[in-house]
């Protein structure tokens, strides 16, 4: 119960005034509903002329007698009084005319009650996806290491219409059935105080029983959405690595993994769907003998106990309302299922909302307007899963304008330290401060302005060439876009394109060889124009020609700006101001290219395996 009012007060409050409208409505409709069934009485004397419509009745004024009373007799007066003045046939045509009048007013406020609830439902599922959407893009990139693609698609789309269809079934669970029961139940007290009483003797039973069908489901959901999400990953998987499944022939194999996973989700859906099938004919077998037995007990009021003042035509009234009540109940049992399949995807999409974000903004940022002297680490070390440290006590300086290059062996920290430096993560010892300010004591927007990233994997976004050069800069024009494009040089091939600037790239740009990707890539950070430059291996996939012309704009893109640049082949940072040499996580040499070699330690080393003189002897 607690997280199902919880899921309320988040999701559905914001929409109380629609709330409002569909109690209103729904109020108004249960109304009409029970005035259209009380017609039902006057007819069937009418038609079967029993002794109600013979009898002469007073009109009485209220206050003469109880509410129900003298309303019970006004509308015997007025019925009456229809019946001397026209005729029982007449009378009948206005009763049923009169009865087509209240089921239509019935009727319309029904379907206002249902339509003012469209864009309550539509509207929680947007809201949602946009908060899950906006915490995932605001989530450090160590929980997406803990994390599988497909199942994070698999809350997005599966949770979230689970949580629709259990928002629907509660807004009838708590809008529209307690106020049909609530009417319908006064109304059935109202016309025999002994009936009502039977009934609810009964009622609790099997209700009970209705329960005990519906308690497992909530377990059953989350172990249906776990397989799925299994099956989502999979997916995900398969589709970023077909090129390798072809390669090995691995068809067949993958093929039979996915359907041992989908037959694993079907046989969860199929249990859950046999319980929730059981929902409709156990509720109806048990209104059916519910009636059985109200009928039972109320012939007996009739045929033995003539004092309850309990007439037959009275009694089918009340069979009516009985029935029209079993309906509100049988929404209850509804909801008895789909509530829980959602509040058990509400459980996993709140794993992510309610995930800590452990990158936090400072209170009261300091605005660094500009990057004017240096890039300063201090004694900084940092680990992934606490124990192993990837960096271990490292102090380092990048002065301004200058260029830094990051060398050492794969798993240094070469690319975890400019992770650092863009907060993508935080130290877990030391400092990084920019011109004295420590990183943290700036908002992350500001501090991520400062600095521009060329990857060796190319992030490109299935849109145009445009879009995604001018990718974070909303105001850039298309001269902008082309100026940073011919820097980059890759304006000439975007122009042999069918549209232009105006082509899309296709997914994660497919369309494009490597070099092509790298460019765009380079002219987007061109157009950023960062004072802090970070190239990430960044021609190390590339082709002769390809690396050339990349070079070039890399070249070109560096110029008045301070660079970092992570290489594993020596031989592109050679005119590096200063080489840092990381090995195992720490500091162990620093330099120019020049100095390092003369030292004879690790980076000559590396440099003379690279040359392919493994001894690092002079050759004669």
């Amino acid at each position: 119960m607690k997280d199902f009012l919880s899921m309320w007060r988040r999701f559905v409050w914001p929409y109380k005034h629609l709330v409002g409208w569909a109690v209103v409505l729904n109020v108004l409709s249960a109304v009409f509903n029970i005035f259209s069934f009380t017609l039902l009485i006057p007819i069937l004397n009418i038609l079967f002329k029993t002794g109600a419509n013979e009898t002469v009745y007073a009109y009485m004024d209220w206050g003469d007698a109880d509410l129900r009373s003298v309303a019970v007799n006004n509308f015997y007066y007025y019925v009456t009084w229809l019946i001397r003045q026209f005729g029982p046939s007449l009378t009948l045509l206005f009763l049923g005319l009169f009865l087509g009048f209240m089921t239509l007013l019935k009727t319309a406020c029904y379907f206002g009650s249902s339509a003012v609830m469209i864009p309550l439902r539509t509207g929680v599922v947007r809201d949602i996806r946009i908060r899950l959407y906006r915490k995932i893009v605001n989530l450090p990139l160590a929980f997406f290491s803990e994390e599988r693609k497909g199942d994070l698609m698999a809350r997005m789309s599966g949770d979230v219409g689970e949580i629709e269809n259990s928002i629907t079934a509660s807004l009838d669970l708590l809008l529209k059935n307690p106020i049909l029961i609530l009417f319908y139940l006064t109304t059935l007290i109202l016309t025999s105080w002994q009936l009502t009483l039977f009934t609810f003797l009964v009622l609790p039973g099997m209700g009970w029983l209705m329960g005990r069908v519906g308690r497992r489901l909530k377990r059953k959901s989350l172990e249906a959405q776990s397989l799925w999400s299994d099956t989502m990953s999979q997916l995900e998987e398969t589709l970023g690595a077909l090129r390798v499944i072809k390669a090995f022939g691995a068809q067949n194999t993958m093929a039979e993994r996915f359907s041992k996973g989908t037959n694993k989700v079907r046989d969860a859906q199929c249990r859950i769907a046999t319980r929730q099938a059981l929902a409709h004919p156990m509720s109806e077998f048990l209104g059916t003998l519910l009636i059985v037995i109200v009928l039972w007990f109320g012939g007996i009021l009739i045929l033995n106990n003539p004092e309850s003042g309990l007439e037959a035509s009275t009694f089918i009234f009340y069979l009516v309302i009985l029935y029209s009540i079993i309906a509100p109940f049988k929404e209850f049992s509804k909801a008895s299922y789909n509530i829980p399949k959602g509040l058990a995807s509400m459980e996993r999409i709140d794993r992510i909302l309610q995930t800590e974000n452990t990158i936090v903004e400072p209170a009261h940022p300091i605005d660094i307007h500009s990057f004017t002297h240096s890039i300063e680490l201090h004694n900084v070390s940092f680990s992934y899963d606490g124990r192993h440290k990837v960096l271990d006590d490292v102090s380092l300086t990048i002065p301004f304008g200058k260029t830094v290059a990051l060398v050492g062996q794969s798993g240094s920290g070469k690319s975890t330290l400019v992770d650092l430096l863009s907060r993508f993560y935080d130290t877990t010892g030391g400092t990084i401060t920019i011109d004295g300010t420590d990183i943290t004591q700036v908002s992350l927007d500001r501090l991520r302005t400062l600095i521009g990233n060329v990857s060796q994997d190319a992030i490109l976004f299935n849109d145009t060439f445009f879009a995604n050069i001018a990718f974070g800069m909303p105001n850039a024009t298309l001269d902008d876009v082309i100026r940073a494009a011919r820097i980059a040089h890759a304006h000439d091939f975007i122009m042999q394109t069918e549209s232009g600037y105006y082509t899309r790239i296709g997914d994660r740009g497919d369309k494009l060889s490597g070099g092509q990707r790298q460019r765009i890539s380079i002219a987007r950070a061109i157009l950023k124009n960062p004072p802090i430059l970070i190239l990430d291996e960044a021609t190390s996939a590339l082709d002769t020609e390809s690396e050339r012309l990349v070079q070039d704009s890399l070249e070109k893109l560096s110029s008045g700006r301070t660079t970092i640049a992570i290489a594993h082949r020596l031989s592109t940072i050679r005119q590096a101001d200063i080489i840092y040499v990381l090995h195992e996580g720490r500091l162990v040499e620093q330099g120019n290219h020049d100095q390092l070699l003369a030292i004879d330690g690790y980076y000559r080393r590396l440099y003379k395996l690279q040359e392919g003189n493994p001894c690092g002897c002079e050759h004669k």
